[in-house]
């Protein structure tokens, strides 16, 4: 009888263990915060990788995964299928969801210019304008990315048709730079370090050039917010505590980019973001680095740019009322200490 009792509190306490154990990983799953970057190898979407590195995210009690995703159109699909709590990829998805009837918004902005450069293969000398695109193949992170949608826009201002330039998807690094030298692309657009690795061997040129706001102003007609933190907006109101912590280590993030130089930063980041060329790596963020705001804030003339941009191709954007503001907020960045 005994022994029976003693199986019985035996088997009691095992259960009531495995509860808790399994209540303990279910509160630890929930605590966990998944953000989908659109390339983190990406020095537009350093951010991410710096505040980690730094130990930001820890700092604020905060157990944040970075999962990496080449296009950020993919990560925007993951967002909204609710595999993560957020995106580090381009503003200008927030208002083109909001055209399709979903609201999402920047809740750090972390760069006032696009950090994008329209590259020519040297294969094709004949190409010397926009204009030039015409029968052509460009490269673009995927279809239905910022690539593409700045891409379209480029196009349709220099009198192109649809169909005039034909989209490919490449990604980026060594996908974009295998397309380009295959000839499967003649154009592309890309980022740093993929820009500095084409130049450097002299297989491509610029044509267009965004990686600064001057550079942006001349191709977008106007200051053009690019990386951002970007959240469904519902999941912001019903975790303002996070998403304050998510700010809070973001903007410090931030401000250690504005006040370090292109070495110290690099030195943060993982070592094979060098693709074998650190000092080229070091001298592309020198050069770039003005692109990141210093305090996360949306630029004010930014959002009405990004909705200029859109609308004057995408179909999505036709008869359709966009209220900027539900875009992006500055509540939390504002609060930062």
């Amino acid at each position: 009888m005994r022994s029976t009792r003693t199986l019985f509190n035996s088997a009691a306490l095992s259960v009531v263990m495995l509860a808790s154990m399994l209540e303990a990983s279910s509160a630890h799953a929930a605590g966990k915060i998944t953000l989908m970057v659109g390339g983190y190898e990406k020095q537009i979407y350093l951010p991410a990788k710096l505040a980690e590195g730094l130990g930001y995210f820890k700092d604020e009690g905060l157990d944040v995964e970075l999962l990496n995703e080449p296009a950020g159109v993919d990560a925007e699909n993951q967002l909204l299928a609710g595999a993560v709590q957020g995106v580090v990829g381009f503003y200008d998805h927030c208002v083109d969801l909001q055209a399709k009837g979903k609201f999402v918004e920047s809740v750090v902005q972390f760069s006032q210019a696009p950090g994008e450069v329209e590259l020519v293969s040297a294969k094709h000398p004949e190409i010397k304008s926009i204009t030039d695109f015409k029968g052509h193949n460009a490269g673009v992170t995927g279809l239905g990315s910022s690539t593409n949608f700045l891409t379209q826009y480029m196009a349709n201002k220099a009198g192109l048709k649809s169909g005039d330039v034909t989209s490919v998807p490449v990604g980026a690094g060594a996908t974009f730079i295998a397309a380009m030298q295959q000839d499967a692309i003649q154009v592309g657009m890309t980022t740093e370090p993929t820009i500095s690795r084409l130049l450097k061997t002299k297989e491509a040129t610029v044509l267009v050039d965004m990686r600064t706001m001057e550079g942006a102003r001349q191709a977008l007609g106007g200051t053009y917010p690019a990386a951002s933190l970007y959240m469904e907006t519902s999941w912001v109101d019903a975790h303002k505590d996070d998403t304050q912590k998510l700010a809070n280590a973001f903007v410090k993030t931030l401000r250690f980019i504005n006040t370090h130089s292109g070495a110290e930063i690099a030195d943060k980041m993982p070592k094979e973001y060098y693709v074998g060329d650190k000092e080229g790596y070091v001298k592309a963020l020198d050069e770039g680095k003005a692109m990141f705001t210093a305090d996360g804030l949306m630029p004010e003339d930014g959002p009405k740019t990004v909705l200029s941009v859109l609308s004057s191709f995408s179909k999505n954007m036709q008869g359709k009322q966009i209220d900027l503001s539900k875009t992006y907020t500055t509540e939390f960045v504002k609060k930062v200490m």
